[in-house]
């Protein structure tokens, strides 16, 4: 009988990885060009936003669609939405184009991260686990270090549009490589899709994250439609929950989370998914617009956090083994608290190394901390539930980053609005276009270039100050983690 090639099939799971350490941070690296190019500043969230909520939908779905099809299937399905996406977003002309393939790329997205990470956990056994997703999650941050790099250098030379297409080849051979070497056990259950879950919980997540994005802004956060949205948000939402108690295999199966280690693992990673979307979408906004540095400068201050992420994913491992989950845990979220408290402090002239630093701390918080969970996480579930409980989790972090980004980005467009009312400018929120280029801030009168750039610095301070704040709820709930020793399996 052939077996699964497990160090080929190892290679291609740390490319398929690849594609989403490149995605998180070439994309962050190039939306101030994109930003200047296209035009829609009021719109800049939206970019993540389209992306983070398909792929926060589909993660479940997708995840429980591999433990009754195989991961196979389904990886591949999830590697050629995301890059057929990919090719689209850099054939877009506008925003508003933009962000709708970024819908078509998260679709795709949504299986390539927790079908990569579930796979490693099949074809190795609990006691290697640790050593394996911690060397997992090491590739994922070394490949982002080159993602800042190579995407200020691509902005700066060829255009933006190749920060997408840099994704298509390496996807290619991480699909082939899983397709061509992964031996699955024959599954035997016959399938049972819970699509009613899927349509409620979209219908919930857009009505949420839109109501997020636009209040204040589009709409005053007291108002029908805002009523209308959040209402509707919370409505889908109930029904999801009753659709999920009486389906017969349901997307999101909620006995999983009566587990302590999978609720307080999945708890923490929906705010370190808020930390790390602020991180990653709005360090180079601050780096270009009110420090005044270069699109390749504010990918290496991004570079920084993909630094640390990898050495602190190296060491996890060992860590795990000798600590815990709890200690290992527990010294991540230090380190979070520690970068986002240095964001806060940050000021203009303290310069990109300062910048630097504090995403370095919060990627040594990461690194500590998204490791110790998945490897608990599927310690904790058989082989029949690894998928979906896997899924969750990384659905947990993802709907932290989709929430941030919608929240975050709310806050960042209402503090600038209020600056502009305040000072009786006459500006509006797209006209911090100019100051994310060297060309655009030359055409800046030196006037308005005061106003802009502590418009934006002022409303940055307040998502930073935010982002500290779910640090340290992060950090206290941490404390509800079974503080056992060892990385042994829970279940047979």
């Amino acid at each position: 009988m052939k077996k699964t090639n497990r160090p080929l099939v190892l290679a291609a799971v740390m490319l398929a990885m690849f594609i989403g350490a490149v995605e998180a941070t070439i994309v962050s690296t190039a939306m101030p060009s994109i930003s200047a190019d296209l035009g829609g500043f009021a719109k800049y969230s939206w970019v993540f936003s389209s992306y983070l909520l398909m792929s926060t939908v589909t993660v479940l779905l997708y995840g429980k669609l591999s433990d009754i099809f195989g991961r196979k299937p389904i990886f591949a399905i999830g590697v050629l939405l995301f890059l057929f996406g990919s090719l689209l977003c850099g054939l877009a002309d506008s925003m508003e184009v933009l962000i709708f393939y970024r819908f078509i790329q998260g679709i795709g997205a949504g299986a390539v991260l927790p079908i990569a990470t579930t796979i490693v956990g099949d074809i190795y056994p609990a006691e290697e686990r640790a050593k394996i997703q911690g060397y997992l999650s090491s590739v994922w941050g070394i490949s982002a270090v080159t993602g800042p790099a190579i995407g200020g250098v691509l902005v700066a030379t060829i255009g933006w549009e190749y920060v997408f297409w840099v994704n298509i080849p390496l996807g290619i051979l991480a699909l082939l490589g899983v397709m061509l070497f992964l031996v699955e056990p024959a599954k035997k259950s016959k399938p049972s899709i819970d699509y009613m879950g899927a349509f409620l919980l979209t219908v919930s997540l857009t009505a949420f994250l839109y109501w997020l994005v636009e209040g204040g802004v589009g709409f005053p956060w007291v108002s029908v439609q805002s009523a209308a949205l959040c209402g509707g948000a919370l409505i889908a939402f109930a029904f999801f929950i009753l659709v999920e108690r009486k389906a017969a295999d349901p997307m999101m199966p909620f006995d999983i989370w009566r587990n302590r280690s999978i609720l307080y693992a999945n708890l923490v990673s929906l705010f370190t998914g808020i930390i790390l979307i602020a991180v990653s979408s709005y360090l180079p906004t601050y780096v270009t617009g009110v420090m005044e540095q270069s699109a390749t400068v504010a990918g290496f201050t991004l570079t920084a956090m993909s630094i640390g992420w990898p050495i602190a994913s190296f060491f996890s491992g060992r860590l795990l083994i000798k600590f815990g989950y709890f200690k290992t845990s527990l010294a991540g979220g230090v380190f979070l608290v520690i970068g986002t408290l240095l964001f806060v402090f940050m000021e203009p002239g303290f310069g990109p190394l300062w910048a630097a630093m504090s995403s370095f701390f919060v990627g040594v918080g990461m690194g500590l901390t998204s490791t110790s969970f998945i490897v608990s996480i599927q310690a904790a579930v058989s082989y029949e539930q690894r998928g979906s409980a896997t899924a969750s989790n990384v659905f947990m972090r993802n709907l932290g980053s989709t929430i941030g980004v919608a929240l975050l980005g709310s806050l960042l467009n209402s503090s600038l609005l209020k600056y502009f009312k305040e000072h009786n400018l006459d500006l509006n929120l797209n006209s911090v276009n100019e100051l994310l280029t060297q060309k655009g801030r030359e055409m800046i009168p030196a006037e308005s270039m005061v106003y802009l750039q502590e418009a934006l610095g002022g409303a940055l301070h307040n998502v930073y100050a935010v982002t500290a704040l779910f640090a340290g709820i992060s950090f206290l709930l941490i404390f509800g983690l079974p503080r056992k020793k060892g990385v042994g399996a829970d279940v047979e």
